[in-house]
């Protein structure tokens, strides 16, 4: 049992170890991407120079990025505003239905009261018929 437990364990060790080879992104040994020297690196474009002023190279797709994650950063604002509103109508739906249970619970107070004083009536009714018989 003991054997049989440790051969299953190294042997999915192994086999752990091993897969992780397999698994492996293997982008960079594909023929199309096999010229590559500059894996897993942004493409950069290269700008002109002009007389006098210096540009530095910008990665391709760089205005772009920052533009979505600018609009990615206002939704996520108008969301979370969005989710404050909510959370104040919750709020406000909250404090009135804490009043009205409160005011339910008061209202049944008063019911049983009243029922049981109307109980009392009706027994001291019979007690003063029976007397009378």
């Amino acid at each position: 049992m003991m054997k049989s437990l440790k051969a299953c364990v190294l042997s999915v060790v192994i086999m752990a170890a091993c897969s992780s080879v397999a698994l492996a992104d293997g982008n960079a040994f594909t023929p199309l991407n096999f010229d590559d020297t500059a894996y897993g690196t942004p493409a950069k474009t290269s700008a002109t120079k002009t007389i006098g002023q210096t540009s530095e190279e910008v990665p391709a797709g760089n205005t772009k990025m920052q533009s979505a994650i600018t609009q990615l950063d206002n939704a996520q604002v108008d969301v979370r505003n969005e989710l404050l509103n909510y959370k104040s109508k919750y709020s406000d739906v909250d404090a009135q239905y804490k009043a009205v249970k409160a005011e339910r619970q008061a209202l049944a107070k008063q019911i049983k009261q009243i029922e049981k004083r109307i109980k009392q009536i009706d027994t001291a009714k019979e007690r003063i018929r029976k007397n009378m018989i």
